[in-house]
């Protein structure tokens, strides 16, 4: 019996040796850490609101870390294609993954099968942002309000298209939505990335489309584009002249929100010191003022709460879609 016990306490023993260890590896891992460039995967076309956002974060990680944070764009399929890359890469903290909800949330209810899941194959690092999309048209399109432009759509049902960044988009769920509660007939057409979509409706070919807020206003403010409608549950401090969908239509609310990911068994002194520097910079007064004149929200958290946050995302996008009847095969 006395040898049982010996043999069990030098077990635990062991045991716990081994994870003072293991822990002080990972320490002197995230303290090491980086040694070279960082490759930061955004899952969408370069000029897109993504695109946009993630350069400027990586640009101030570099500053950071002391070491490049390269972007590379790895856009298609709803942005599946750029999560799948990522969620192949070694979990060393050399790849990381800076998304919207697509790929981290909605994608999982909108595709029938996916390559990647949201959940088991990622390690959540931080929330970064968010921000509302806007109902844009072509110039020539004839309405200038949202009663306006769903009776336009009703005269002629089908004959109307809308483009988007992508399927599986917040800007391709906003204009799905809006379907289904106004009872209106759109075609929907996804780009590769919300600045081709921009350029086909600057074009006149989709007279149509949703757009994010960032992207979208400053063609607004040009001329090129004529503003309905955002797509957030209440009008924008920044922009209070533009009337929110919700206002007619109680419960309208599709925004999108940027984080960052890194592959499952990212060690986690790793992704704690990421997720420290994320809210680090998104926090800093410049990054707070620059957000502010865009119209875009801070979310900066724990890995933690946006684990938690990407959970609730899922079911939220869950019902979202299953209410529009959206669907990829």
């Amino acid at each position: 019996m006395n040898s049982r016990h010996a043999h069990a306490r030098r077990l635990v023993s062991m045991l716990l040796g081994s994870c003072a260890w293991i822990a002080a590896a990972s320490g002197l891992q995230a303290q090491d850490y980086p040694q070279k460039p960082i490759r930061m995967i955004v899952p969408f076309a370069a000029g897109g609101p993504t695109d946009a956002q993630a350069r400027e974060l990586a640009r101030r990680m570099a500053d950071e870390l002391g070491k490049p944070v390269f972007v590379e764009n790895r856009s298609g399929s709803g942005g599946n294609i750029g999560a799948e890359v990522v969620a192949r890469a070694p979990a060393d903290g050399y790849t990381l993954l800076f998304s919207s909800n697509g790929p981290l949330a909605g994608n999982l209810s909108l595709f029938k099968t996916m390559a990647h899941h949201p959940v088991k194959d990622f390690a959540p690092i931080s929330n970064y942002s968010a921000n509302a999309n806007v109902l844009a048209v072509h110039p020539s399109f004839p309405a200038n309000t949202l009663a306006e432009f769903v009776a336009v759509i009703k005269e002629h049902p089908g004959k109307y298209s809308f483009s988007s960044g992508g399927n599986g988009t917040t800007q391709h769920l906003s204009g799905e939505l809006l379907k289904t509660m106004a009872k209106i007939d759109m075609q929907h057409i996804p780009y590769k990335g919300e600045s081709p979509a921009i350029l086909e409706t600057l074009s006149g070919l989709a007279p149509i489309t949703f757009c994010n807020v960032s992207s979208c206003m400053g063609y607004v403010h040009g001329g090129k584009l004529r503003a309905i409608a955002i797509t957030a549950p209440r009008r924008l401090t920044i922009y209070p002249q533009l009337a929110a969908i919700a206002e007619t239509y109680p419960g309208f609310d599709v925004r999108a929100w940027y984080g960052l990911v890194a592959p499952a068994g990212t060690p986690a002194a790793i992704v704690q010191r990421l997720s420290a520097l994320v809210n680090k910079i998104s926090q800093s007064d410049d990054m707070r003022a620059k957000f502010e004149s865009q119209g875009i929200e801070s979310m900066a958290n724990s890995p933690e709460a946006f684990a938690a946050f990407i959970h609730s995302e899922i079911r939220k996008w869950a019902e979202l879609i299953a209410i529009s009847g959206a669907r990829i095969e």
